[in-house]
């Protein structure tokens, strides 16, 4: 159902939904998911290009919580999962001190090793690595295009 399970979408509407209705989940309706329980959880509209993608991507993985830590313990801001306007300030802060390339390689490199930590990790790790990897690429990709 278009990368939502039945518990995203039972939270996003606020009640149990059947699976015939998550079967039928309009295109919008996902996009509308994503944003509200990923994207804006993560402060996307607020992060440089490049992160917010690694951010996000995160979000989705891991859920927005844990995505938020990750960022929080690299910036040295309290990590509590939530991401906030003292933990934009404190990205922002990083940023302009040590770089955007090197903010989004240390956040690929803490999501490795969140899930390498991970039971899991034997079944899915590769595929984690590897999408991990490839986000981070593109990330750093899109960094350099908006700084230019």
């Amino acid at each position: 159902m278009k990368g939502i399970t039945q518990r995203t979408f039972n939270q996003y509407l606020g009640r149990q939904a059947s699976q015939e209705e998550l079967r039928h989940i309009s295109d919008a309706e996902v996009a509308a998911i994503y944003r509200k329980l990923y994207w804006d959880k993560c402060l996307g509209d607020a992060l440089a290009d490049g992160l917010d993608l690694a951010v996000f991507d995160a979000a989705v993985n891991t859920g927005p919580r844990e995505a938020g830590k990750l960022l929080q313990r690299i910036v040295g801001a309290p990590a509590d999962g939530v991401l906030g306007p003292k933990s934009l300030a404190a990205i922002n802060k990083y940023i302009a001190a040590e770089g955007l390339p090197k903010v989004i390689d240390a956040y690929t490199e803490a999501r490795q090793a969140y899930y390498r930590l991970l039971p899991t990790y034997v079944n899915f790790g590769e595929g984690w690595r590897k999408r991990t990897e490839n986000v981070g690429r593109l990330a750093k990709s899109l960094g350099q295009l908006s700084a230019v």
